[in-house]
């Protein structure tokens, strides 16, 4: 069956590659993806889906194909890019610009493969409508904006997508990375960490540089804060946990010798289970507001919490009835088993809505044969991986293996034609 499927991948490769081109060549960042987002509704009106729909959740797009009796299988696909100036020197390389949501103009690059995402995605949905002879049931086709700010799957959920287009028995996704081409990895349970933002504002009273008993100093304020929110991961997360406390960002003042009166914070976190993500949010909050008071502030600091997505789960029992297709059609010899991701996938709000599994897997993006020596030889870290500015996955085998793994993943889950 799955034969019959991707018999006619062949045919169209050059124009999926093309079409890869083209969207990594014209980037858009996340919730601007007006452009990215028409072209791919066209490709699904033109593979004959029952029903296409653009705006679901600002700038996500749907499509649903009807095919008799059987399983709703949901196959979903993100589409934004990043800040980021590319330097991969490719022919096809970035040069747009956009204005970022803080009002600064900024470059544009699909550093995180969200372009080879998008277009295997239109790959497999259309090679699927080609053969519905070969399977029975619906299939749900999600294009997903924002998965960098990580609302864009919370946007769709509450555009009603679950209301407005039929409910799927399974989310199936899938990440493009810094693996030899060619290749899939998995892991079963919590495969990549739950993300939570945090913007600070700490509060002092400003002053002159040559007086500071006079003021209440925010950046010593906020130098001590940032060591401290060390501590909690070293002294507070059990040593068989995991967690992440980053912070990336420290904004204060304007001159040398002025005593700015606040300070801004940007904290990122990262945990795996729900009780570690709350203690670490708590923690972060009671390390703040003690060092606060600690250095004398008038006022509390203020606290906003955002982008927050669930730890990424992909279903043991599915996960593995999954990864055994993968392993009868690649081969065993292609299937890599992964450890955890610390960085973070906010796909898993789609199944954690609904309380339907989800299988997510990773496939490799990189150079095979340098790629694999790597490996062998301890310099993974050599690598250009996702967010880099050197990261572009190469053209294939990245987008046949991309596009396989999707048509596998939804026969394994579809009914039988």
């Amino acid at each position: 069956m799955v034969g019959t499927v991707t018999a006619g991948l062949p045919r169209m490769r050059e124009d999926l590659a093309e079409l890869y081109r083209d969207l990594h060549r014209h980037p858009e960042l996340s919730l601007q993806e007006i452009r990215t987002a028409a072209l791919l509704a066209e490709r699904l009106r033109t593979a004959g889906f029952d029903e296409v729909a653009e705006g679901v959740g600002l700038t996500g797009v749907v499509g649903v194909l009807r095919n008799g009796d059987g399983p709703v299988v949901m196959v979903r696909a993100d589409f934004d890019a990043l800040p980021v100036e590319e330097r991969t020197g490719l022919p096809y390389a970035s040069t747009a610009r956009a204005v970022a949501g803080d009002g600064h103009e900024v470059p544009v690059m699909h550093a995180c493969g969200h372009d080879m995402h998008a277009v295997c995605l239109a790959g497999a949905a259309a090679l699927l409508a080609q053969t519905r002879d070969a399977w029975s049931g619906t299939l749900l086709v999600v294009f997903q904006p924002a998965e960098e700010l990580a609302v864009g799957a919370r946007g769709m959920v509450d555009d009603g997508l679950f209301e407005r287009f039929p409910r799927p028995d399974i989310i199936l996704g899938q990440h493009v990375g810094p693996l030899p081409a060619g290749f899939i990895g998995y892991g079963t349970g919590p495969v990549m960490a739950a993300a939570d933002s945090l913007d600070i504002t700490l509060h002092g009273r400003g002053g002159h540089g040559s007086r500071p008993e006079a003021t209440i100093d925010p950046v010593l304020m906020a130098a001590n804060v940032v060591t401290r929110l060390q501590g909690i991961v070293a002294r507070e997360v059990p040593p068989a946990e995991t967690a992440v406390v980053t912070v990336g960002r420290l904004q204060a003042g304007t001159k040398d010798n002025i005593i700015p009166d606040k300070a801004e914070l940007g904290v990122n976190v990262r945990s795996f289970t729900p009780a570690v993500r709350d203690l670490v949010r708590a923690a972060v909050e009671r390390v703040v507001v003690g060092e606060s008071r600690t250095s004398g502030a008038e006022r509390d600091p203020e606290f906003r919490w955002f982008a927050s997505a669930p730890a990424l789960v992909s279903e043991p029992a599915a996960t593995e009835r999954t990864v055994a297709a993968f392993s009868e059609y690649f081969g065993a010899q292609r299937i890599l088993p992964m450890p955890q991701v610390n960085a973070s996938e906010d796909v898993g709000v789609f199944g954690e809505s609904l309380g339907v599994p989800t299988v997510f897997w990773f496939w490799g993006g990189l150079e095979t044969e340098s790629t694999v020596a790597a490996f062998t030889e301890g310099r993974m870290d050599e690598l250009p991986g996702n967010h880099s500015p050197f990261f572009a996955p190469v053209i294939e085998p990245t987008l046949s293996t991309g596009v396989e793994a999707l048509v596998v993943a939804a026969l394994t889950w579809l009914g039988k034609g």
